[in-house]
């Protein structure tokens, strides 16, 4: 059934998964293959291929849906978009260090945001030919296959992937976690948790809604908490679009680790 402005409620979801792989397809293209990198102000790469996932992925869907906003990494922020319900979100190359240096670990990451929570999300792993998909209240896959996080009850047996920093404090404070590795993609590493590869993820402070909130969907809709490490909401398509340290796992998992490391 469509929704009260007579949107079908997964059009917006096939509209993602489209574009994606044409990005995926896009993105691979540059893959391995030395591209041009410039740095940003803060010293985080950027390459031609962000530049030319992004140009693709905003005339595409910005065709589709007009009446959208836009909000990505790689395009300058107009403000323009406060005033619309809904919102495209993207990431073009989340884990561009990785991409760069030839790792698998990164992800294009698009989600729709409706009066500031997420209500579709893709996130495309194009190295393993892997695709996340959810809708609110649809629930959360890969490849089809129907997600729902392993409910590990206590944080000393929990698998743990998140910057080295909180990482380190975590260790000492529950010293037989099991380290899930580096993640370069943190969109990613939120949805490893989702799938059941890691019971636990951070994220420091200043994650962008870019970074996020595909991933945050597809956690929340495979029964897993995205949690502030200060206790905020977190909300989508403000003025400012950053967040506090991030916590995703299972409810239990997630306070556990709160309650280790305390705000951050």
């Amino acid at each position: 059934m469509p929704d009260a402005d007579g949107r079908q409620p997964d059009a917006d979801l096939q509209l993602l998964v489209s574009a994606a792989e044409t990005a995926a397809y896009l993105a691979l293209s540059y893959f391995r293959q030395d591209p041009k990198v410039w740095h940003k102000d803060n010293a985080s790469p950027v390459s031609e291929a962000d530049y030319a996932v992004d140009h693709l992925l905003k005339e595409t869907l910005l065709a589709a849906r007009p009446d959208y906003g836009w909000l990505s990494e790689e395009t300058e922020d107009d403000p323009a978009r406060l005033a619309c319900r809904r919102v495209f979100v993207v990431d073009p190359i989340d884990g561009t260090r990785g991409f760069l240096a030839g790792s698998d670990e990164w992800t294009i990451s698009l989600a729709v945001v409706e009066d500031g929570a997420p209500k579709a999300a893709v996130l495309i792993q194009p190295t393993a030919a892997r695709i996340f998909t959810a809708t609110a209240d649809g629930g959360a896959y890969v490849g089809g296959q129907p997600l729902a996080i392993i409910r590990v009850p206590e944080i000393a047996d929990a698998r743990v992937a998140g910057p080295t920093a909180l990482m380190t404090r975590l260790r000492k404070a529950v010293p037989t976690v099991r380290d899930g590795g580096y993640v370069a993609s943190l969109a990613l590493r939120i949805a490893l948790v989702a799938d059941g590869r890691l019971d636990l993820a951070f994220a420091r402070p200043n994650a962008h809604d870019w970074d996020i909130a595909a991933a945050h969907l597809i956690l929340t809709e495979a029964g897993g908490t995205l949690m502030a490490a200060n206790g905020a909401d977190i909300r989508y398509n403000l003025a400012v679009t950053t967040h506090p340290g991030l916590i995703a796992g299972s409810d239990m998992l997630a306070r556990q680790a709160l309650d280790q490391l305390g705000p951050f």
